[in-house]
């Protein structure tokens, strides 16, 4: 049966779309129009109490939480398509360790970013500039533990791609594509690079064809 991916045309569900490309299974996508509320009505909330997207439905199975569904086929899949995990217990550990620093460091930063240089202007809203600098300096620091790691490995986790490097793309393309605050990443030689090539895999391309994003 086809996987149901339900999102969005900005955010999360690009991170289980990537994911999906990588470990060669089949989906077909479900939009959400978000600011029409579509993800807080009844017939949704079914599926998904709080709301949100993305969420999948896999069969009979449904899960939502971006990081979760990439790790469920992660391991679902793990003889499949592209090791996303890790060969050893150790690498297993850092893909984790990885994940979460992009969770609770990386990803806090650059949304705010997003939300108030992205999203606000779209929506007619002010942006609030002391968010916006206290993000980028947030990001710098995120960053620069980036440079360091990277300067000794080709990826977060090591020496193979990762979900811990998938889960970046997402919003790592709003930073160097739609912010105005590509240079966080440009200034940065060994994030660059690393920036470079995860960006330019054919899984992240497949997913910014499907939403006609720029590359």
């Amino acid at each position: 049966m086809v996987v149901k991916v339900y999102g969005a045309p900005y955010g999360n569900p690009k991170r289980v779309l990537a994911c999906l490309f990588e470990k060669e299974v089949e989906f077909e996508t479900v939009d959400i129009d978000l600011f029409k509320g579509e993800h807080k009505q009844p017939d949704f909330l079914k599926l998904h109490p709080f709301g949100e997207v993305p969420l999948i439905q896999d069969g009979d199975f449904i899960l939502y939480e971006s990081r979760a569904i990439i790790r469920y086929y992660a391991e679902k899949y793990k003889n499949q398509g592209t090791d996303l995990l890790g060969k050893t217990i150790e690498e297993r550990g850092l893909v984790e360790q990885w994940l979460e620093v992009e969770a609770h460091n990386f990803h806090p930063a650059i949304f705010k970013l997003v939300i108030n240089v992205v999203i606000a202007p779209l929506l007619g809203n002010p942006s609030d500039q002391k968010v916006i600098e206290e993000s980028e300096e947030k990001l710098k620091k995120v960053l620069d533990v980036y440079e360091e790691r990277l300067s000794k490995t080709k990826y977060l986790a090591g020496d193979f791609f990762s979900l811990a490097d998938l889960s970046h793309l997402a919003f790592g393309h709003y930073l160097v594509n739609q912010t105005g605050r590509g240079n966080l990443v440009r200034e940065r030689k060994h994030v660059s690079a690393w920036w470079d090539d995860i960006s330019n895999r054919p899984s992240w391309k497949k997913v910014l064809e499907l939403y006609n994003y720029p590359m």
